[in-house]
């Protein structure tokens, strides 16, 4: 037990499959009650899908686990109705420094550009996200089912079939779309046989979350070969509740066993903080880890999503961030599917763009984990003397590598797009996330964000409310009744008003910048926020066009 948090038992409640003896068929069901799971779940809800959540435990993750959630997280969190109690509970930072062993050599700050709505990083134990994320979910009253394990799969083209065992026995239950979230051992995975790809790193951490008032910055500190553990690295993290994180690496030879005992513990951080710091252990742990991913993340009806589709290092937080980044390019997609507005296929572009992610996500984990921990003499050599250089040299600074921090892949390459025709001044590329800023309307001030719901949005650039033809206006009307309806968010560079239309004051003009927009531009975003296509002039069949491209109807608009 921890001292800083009081796990709660979610109640088993016997499955009406166990009571009617009947095999019922659900819409989508989720195995796994993680952080990706339940993001998954609460996505489908609100997006009217039919969703169940099946979980083998009955509480949230036990210690801390995954810490560090970012920006891109931090916006779809947003979305669905728990960024606020994450930032409200957690450590918000944006800046890391890096020290060769008694020596600063290199910082950096995820937000170095003002005003967005959410920074560049919140810490927080993992099951203060997933108790937030449950509490959502059964706010929203997604059914999930604890204690409720799956024992074995069967598959056809139209549904799967999975037995499932409880506490009061065991029962049947068909399933239209499976999504598998059952972590990095992923029993439905083996279920299946299907395999992971890539290796494990031989090395081994200690993880040890003390309990400890200190007045450290909130910042991420990562040390090289400090004189408190010479020859290794060691990291510290503030988390929520006056608990510090410290990753102190042993080596492949260390007894993980024999590391885990307080009295080979205590002596690492007190040597780390000195003999008068008082601190309390809370949860230790001793990990290895594996860089590795599934061929595809579909399979037919089985879409696998977070650590069950691929695994990485922790150094860069990108586990829980790439898995979040999951569910919110599939959901919208399965949406549509079951709607029956896209075609299935459609879902083959989720393990296509959710591939091409992990694969960025296991380049930048591989290439901190050996500078980090150096294979040979000779790859030590040059990590140290890279070390000794970026003290002084720039050019050194941009080879220090304690962990490339999440940020969300851009999705330069995917089919669903609509290339540009048109040059726009701005480093917003197609295929990346929206670019967030300051508005304000008649009833108050806020974000971009605010306004982004999941369903496709246009972004209506304009000097002011007077230049929008009444054609464009009546226009962007039909848009929102079209079978798969767009959203348009007119953001005018001056404040004004119309009758029928929300207008979006770009108030300090940085929408405007951050996109490149003219006066009468159109940018499209998807309903997961990336950019799918723009134009410089707005023209509404190549909205349709391209809204149609993005939905996987490479048919087009006739």
């Amino acid at each position: 037990m921890l001292s800083t948090y009081q796990y709660q038992k979610f109640p088993f409640v016997t499955p009406p499959e166990l009571q009617t003896k009947e095999i019922t068929r659900r819409k989508v069901v989720i195995v796994g009650a993680g952080p990706v799971g339940l993001t998954a779940a609460i996505d489908c809800k609100l997006q009217g899908l039919d969703v169940l959540v099946l979980d083998d435990d009955d509480t949230v993750s036990v210690g801390s686990r995954g810490l560090c959630y970012a920006k891109r997280t931090l916006e779809i969190l947003d979305r669905l109705g728990v960024a606020v109690a994450v930032r409200n509970k957690g450590v918000e930072w944006n800046v890391g420094r890096t020290f060769f062993r008694k020596e600063e050599v290199f910082n950096f700050n995820l937000l170095p550009a003002p005003d967005h709505k959410h920074p560049g990083m919140v810490n927080l134990q993992q099951y203060y996200l997933e108790e937030f994320l449950v509490q959502r979910a059964v706010e929203l009253g997604v059914e999930l089912r604890w204690k409720n394990r799956v024992t074995a799969i069967e598959r056809d083209e139209e549904f799967s079939t999975l037995q499932i065992a409880t506490p009061e026995g065991d029962y049947s239950l068909q399933a239209d779309w499976l999504i598998a979230c059952d972590g990095a051992r992923s029993p439905l995975r083996q279920m299946l046989g299907l395999e992971v790809e890539g290796k494990v790193f031989m090395d081994r951490f200690l993880i040890a979350d003390v309990v400890m008032k200190a007045d450290f910055p909130a910042e991420r500190w990562f040390w090289f070969d400090p004189p408190f553990h010479p020859n290794q690295s060691v990291l510290l993290h503030r988390e929520a509740d006056n608990v510090w994180r410290i990753d102190f690496q042993l080596g492949w030879d260390a007894d993980p066993v024999e590391e885990r005992k307080p009295e080979n513990v205590i002596p690492r951080i007190k040597a780390m903080l000195g003999d008068d710091r008082e601190f309390e252990l809370e949860w230790v742990s001793v990990y290895t880890f594996q860089c590795r991913r599934m061929e595809k993340f579909r399979h037919g009806r089985v879409l696998f999503a977070g650590d069950a589709a691929h695994q990485v290092s922790p150094f860069g937080a990108r586990g829980a961030n790439s898995g979040i980044q999951d569910a919110d390019n599939l959901v919208w997609k399965l949406k549509l599917v079951v709607d029956g507005k896209a075609p299935a296929k459609l879902l083959d572009t989720y393990s296509d763009e959710r591939v091409f992610a992990a694969d960025e996500n296991l380049l930048n984990s591989t290439r901190s984990t050996d500078f980090i921990t150096p294979k040979s003499a000779i790859s030590k050599c040059f990590r140290n003397a890279v070390l000794s250089l970026a003290q002084e040299h720039a050019f050194a600074r941009k080879l220090v590598n304690s962990g490339r921090l999440s940020v969300p892949s851009t999705l330069s390459t995917t089919i669903l797009n609509t290339p540009d025709h048109a040059s726009f001044d701005t480093a917003l590329q197609i295929g990346a996330p929206f670019e967030d800023g300051p508005v304000s309307t008649q009833s108050g001030t806020g974000f971009l964000i605010d306004y982004l719901q999941p369903v496709f949005h246009g972004l209506y650039f304009c000097d002011a409310v007077s230049d929008i033809p009444a054609a464009h206006l009546a226009a962007i009307k039909t848009l929102e009744h079209e079978a798969i309806p767009v959203v348009t968010l007119i953001i005018c560079k001056q404040e004004g008003a119309l009758d029928a239309h929300l207008i979006l004051t770009d108030t300090k003009g940085l929408l405007h910048q951050r996109y490149g927009a003219e006066n009468g531009s159109y940018h499209l975003l998807r309903p997961d926020q990336h950019l799918t296509a723009r134009w410089q002039k707005f023209e509404v069949n190549h909205i349709l066009r391209a809204v149609q491209t993005a939905c996987g109807n490479s048919s087009g608009v006739a």
